[in-house]
């Protein structure tokens, strides 16, 4: 079967995310574009999943725990997970990784912590959207022994990736798929960079605000729906590596 997905979303945590991206609102509208799977993956922070994966197991739509690390190399990684305590334990190592720079909420926005019926629970005073102190290398190594899963995110752009920020994809990291942005299409995309032509890939929304969540038009074809079935269809051997 072929499920509609959109694998890169903030919610209000991010400081770069419209305060309207509350767990109900994303996952309505996630539901009103016709998806059956979504990812929620906040800038440094898993704090927002709670909520979230309660609205989504409410509603009926599969949430994918995630967070968007931000490494030391300014490289963003899309680390997904089977279950909320894995993310939340990322969560954790991570802000643990992040310098102590407060964040400056007039300039990047206030970084909100929400229940499940959208009320505001707290907020982070530390920047997310600086980088933590963890390589790229270690966050694979980390999301992997967690059970979880690393795609390099938006692999096409000139800032905050690794083919920009590297220059390429390091064998060692056994990348088997990585994140296009959707403002492109993948044909341009390979043609400007010809080596991705050996990945598999993932179009996924980047979303801050809600009009920018994905459209039913990216399809994973899985037997059902289980983040069992979507490692191996983006990491297969995963448990290999």
């Amino acid at each position: 079967m072929k499920f509609a997905y959109d694998l890169h979303i903030h919610s209000a945590l991010s400081p770069c995310g419209d305060e309207d991206m509350t767990p109900n609102n994303i996952v309505n509208m996630a539901l009103l574009k016709g998806l059956d799977l979504i990812a929620v993956t906040d800038h440094n922070s898993a704090r927002n999943l709670p909520a979230v994966l309660e609205v989504g197991k409410r509603q009926g739509l599969m949430v994918v725990p995630g967070i968007e690390v931000q490494t030391k190399e300014e490289v963003h990684i899309i680390c997904l997970f089977k279950n909320l305590q894995s993310a939340l334990k990322l969560d954790e190592i991570i802000f643990n990784c992040l310098p102590d720079m407060p964040n400056n909420e007039e300039i990047f926005g206030r970084q909100l912590i929400m229940d499940s019926n959208d009320e505001v629970v707290g907020k982070i005073d530390k920047l997310l959207i600086s980088s933590c102190e963890l390589s790229v290398n270690d966050v694979f190594i980390l999301t992997r022994g967690l059970g979880g899963i690393c795609i390099p995110a938006h692999v096409d752009r000139p800032a905050y990736s690794i083919t920009a920020n590297l220059g390429f994809i390091p064998p060692s990291l056994r990348v088997k798929t990585v994140e296009f942005s959707k403002k492109d299409s993948p044909e341009s995309i390979m043609k400007r960079h010809p080596f991705l032509r050996k990945y598999n890939y993932i179009v996924s929304s980047d979303a801050h605000y809600l009009w920018d969540i994905s459209e039913r038009e990216h399809f994973v074809e899985m037997e059902y729906l289980s983040f069992t079935n979507l490692t191996n269809l983006l990491c297969p051997n995963e448990k290999n590596l």
